[in-house]
């Protein structure tokens, strides 16, 4: 990888991987993959999950109603998620065997309680930056190479979102794994492509 591409690894985090608070299938299996990738680039960035106890994109905070249920919020539609990835918890941090000594920047994002964060350029009313995009400006970055979980929710807003800030987009799918929510899988892929993005 050159100098103006970075790798970008969301959210390789204990909740997502087996026997998590949000377990993605076969989540850890990324980690191998990813690390050989942060070897060989010059420029890597962990996305982390990080959420208050509070975080209004949790089920468990709002009255009668279930995991994976949609509701209404001021930004738009929110899936209820079961808690995760809660601030000071084993569950928020890194998975033991990903080399985060590799990694130059770590961008938290979903710790405002009343919006979620998706990708990890901008939160999910689609205005509020992370700062990610103005790092990776400023070291000249114009490709981004993306793996993590989960591919069908937080790879996929961060690669549209990066897209439209004008880098090339690479999506590694076989470092990614996807929860696949009532069919988010394809339809994130084929978002992807329809965009201009190269999934691998």
């Amino acid at each position: 990888m050159t100098a103006t591409s970075a790798l970008l690894v969301i959210d390789v985090q204990n909740d997502f991987c087996e026997g998590g608070a949000l377990a993605v299938a076969g989540g850890s299996e990324v980690i191998a993959p990813i690390n050989k990738m942060m070897e060989s680039s010059e420029i890597s960035v962990l996305s982390q999950d990080w959420h208050p106890e509070d975080h209004q994109s949790f089920a468990t905070n709002h009255q009668s109603r279930n995991p994976y249920e949609l509701v209404d919020m001021p930004y738009g539609q929110q899936v209820l998620w079961p808690a995760h990835c809660i601030i000071g918890t084993s569950g928020a941090d890194f998975h033991p065997d990903l080399k985060t000594g590799l990694a130059q920047m770590v961008v938290r994002k979903g710790f405002r309680r009343e919006i979620d964060s998706y990708s990890a350029f901008f939160e999910n009313d689609k205005t509020t930056p992370t700062g990610l995009d103005g790092y990776l400006k400023s070291r000249g970055v114009t490709t981004v190479i993306l793996a993590g979980l989960a591919l069908d929710f937080c790879v996929y807003y961060s690669a549209i979102d990066a897209q439209a800030l004008g880098y090339k987009v690479v999506v590694e799918t076989d470092a990614c794994r996807a929860i696949d929510l009532d069919g988010s899988l394809d339809a994130a892929l084929s978002a992807m492509r329809n965009a201009g993005i190269h999934v691998k």
